[in-house]
């Protein structure tokens, strides 16, 4: 009994700290503690550093389930600062727990930080990574999972096992030597391969592993992400074909597929049943749209399996006009519940008029004879004070200055070599129902993320956005989403409710071009300052830069 009063009593200022911040009420917590080390591995047959969690290379998979408490110790080994951001989990009303430079102060070497989150109203596959100091060319990153709650159907029966598998391409060098050919300004150019779960894997190799087994006759669900730096990848199961059901947190339309192409942030779920002859079977992960083919393999095994896979792959289709007729095939399911009990065609998007449309274009550039990316001709720079804490100390005007892009790309925007180096923080209103035009002025895939919310991607096309464009939306059944690919000379459109009070980074999901500027910030002020839109700064979090010793200023109000 006294053992059990001092367990309380250890955790009473966490209790108190996330009452405060949010009304958990009823919802498990769930604890993990996560120890940040480099390690030395070969993922490409060359020893090299990695980081790793808990000894792991990728680290641990979170398995979650919708509402639960989430509460991660990380203690920081390195010997640099470290953040770890949440890629799909939207933080309701909580970007102070977003992991990224512009809303918190990172861990420093040799101590720790506890995140504390929730993943409220949330179901799907998202994955987590280091967001500081180009680190992710290294490691730290994991999948992590939402399961849908036990009482909100499921669009289909439980698959015998859950696998997730993490494709992404990989340079031999370690993030420290990467970083500084990106400060001296020269781009890091083509990978060096392409990891499956950490490895390349070899074609032929009959004593090779296998990365999963499957029993004859059972379906399985595989959560496939690209986590890499720089490649659209093409996933494919030699011998079986894959039903998609869901894309970052939506239930999608069923359908069959050989192959699917996953760009650079994006995470689709698959289900795949073990109906051919049992033996050994090739996943094949390899680049896309590139004059260099690269890939990496990895072997499912049937439980029975009485031979080897054939080396004969599967090749991935040409051109990048297959992907986009391939996007165009990815439906929303409107029938299916997701993290609530209503079905999720019961938001009607496309009659909600808009109230602003952003256009943000991005382009490559030198500053200083050095190479830097941009949107709208701004490249971003994080200050030493991150800017939802200059924001919620009332000191924004001595960090940063707000929308110093504008709504529109300038008009010389392909002729001009001028780029501006500062903070990006645009302003948006509340409630608003915002489209966003991404347009691609270059000859390569772009893919963008936006953090605090998911969008409905209704349109991909060529050439240049009008409005007389919004005729071919998609208004219907548009897969709510995280991220976006946009294709060379080409653009895409997205529609989303700002209604998550916050401060949000929008990035592009090449590493290179997140880490020489091509992100900005959407800030998202609560009109009331008041609880029921955003949460007060929590008692536990950081402070860093020019706040640090201030008094915090009056907390929101209930």
């Amino acid at each position: 009994m006294g053992k059990k009063r001092v367990i309380v009593s250890s955790l009473l200022p966490w209790v108190i700290s996330m009452v405060a911040m949010v009304a958990y009420a009823g919802d498990p917590t769930l604890f993990f503690e996560w120890k940040v080390t480099y390690g030395t591995l070969s993922p490409l047959g060359v020893p090299e550093q990695v980081i790793l969690i808990n000894n792991q290379f990728p680290g641990p998979n979170l398995n979650t389930t919708t509402n639960n408490n989430i509460v991660v110790n990380v203690f920081n080994n390195l010997d640099e600062p470290l953040l770890f951001t949440w890629s799909g989990v939207q933080h309701r009303k909580n970007s102070w727990q977003d992991g990224m430079p512009g809303t918190m102060c990172p861990i420093q070497p040799g101590t720790n930080f506890t995140y504390r989150f929730q993943v409220k109203d949330q179901i799907g596959s998202f994955y987590y990574y280091p967001s500081t100091g180009f680190q992710k060319a290294s490691g730290g990153f994991g999948g992590l999972r939402v399961n849908s709650r036990l009482l909100i159907p499921v669009p289909f029966d439980p698959p015998e096992d859950d696998y997730t598998v993490l494709i992404g391409d990989w340079y031999s060098k370690s993030h420290t030597t990467l970083r500084k050919q990106l400060d001296s300004g020269k781009s890091l150019g083509k990978p060096d391969g392409v990891l499956m779960n950490g490895k390349q894997g070899k074609v032929g190799d009959e004593k090779e592993e296998p990365l999963f087994q499957v029993k004859p006759g059972k379906t399985y669900r595989f959560r496939i992400c690209n986590v890499g730096m720089r490649n659209s990848l093409n996933f494919r199961i030699q011998g079986h074909s894959m039903k998609l059901v869901e894309i970052e947190g939506s239930h999608t339309q069923q359908a069959l597929y050989d192959s699917l192409d996953i760009h650079l942030g994006q995470c689709y779920s698959v289900l795949v049943t073990a109906d051919k002859d049992p033996k050994d079977y090739y996943m094949v992960a390899s680049s896309r749209f590139t004059k260099y083919h690269l890939q990496a393999t990895g072997k499912i095994r049937y439980t029975n399996g009485k031979g080897p896979a054939s080396n004969q792959l599967p090749e991935a289709p040409p051109g990048w006009a297959w992907s986009l007729n391939q996007f165009r095939t990815l439906r929303w399911n409107l029938t299916a519940s997701a993290a609530r009990p209503n079905p999720q065609g019961s938001f009607l998007y496309g009659k909600i008029n808009i109230t602003r449309t952003i256009k943000l274009a991005n382009t490559v550039g030198t500053v200083d004879g050095k190479l830097r990316y941009a949107i709208n001709g701004h490249s971003h720079v994080d200050p030493e004070t991150p800017l939802k804490l200059a924001e919620y100390y009332n000191v924004a005007d001595k960090v940063f200055k707000y929308d110093t892009i504008g709504d529109e790309p300038p008009a010389d925007i392909d002729t001009s070599d001028k780029i501006t180096l500062g903070p990006i923080v645009l302003n948006a209103t509340y409630r608003n129902f915002v489209e966003i035009i991404f347009e691609n002025h270059e000859k390569g895939v772009q893919s963008w993320h936006i953090d605090g919310y998911s969008f409905f991607p209704v349109a991909i096309e060529v050439g240049t956005w009008t409005p007389e464009r919004r005729k071919n939306y998609n208004l219907l059944d548009a897969v709510s989403r995280y991220s976006i690919q946009v294709y060379p000379k080409s653009w895409a459109a997205v529609l989303l409710t700002i209604d998550n009070a916050g401060l949000w980074n929008i990035r592009s999901e090449s590493l290179e071009r997140y880490y020489l500027g091509q992100q900005m910030y959407v800030s998202t002020l609560s009109p009331g300052r008041s609880l029921r839109d955003e949460y007060n700064m929590p008692d536990f979090a950081l402070t860093c830069g020019i706040v640090k010793g201030m008094p915090k200023p009056p907390t929101y109000s209930a």
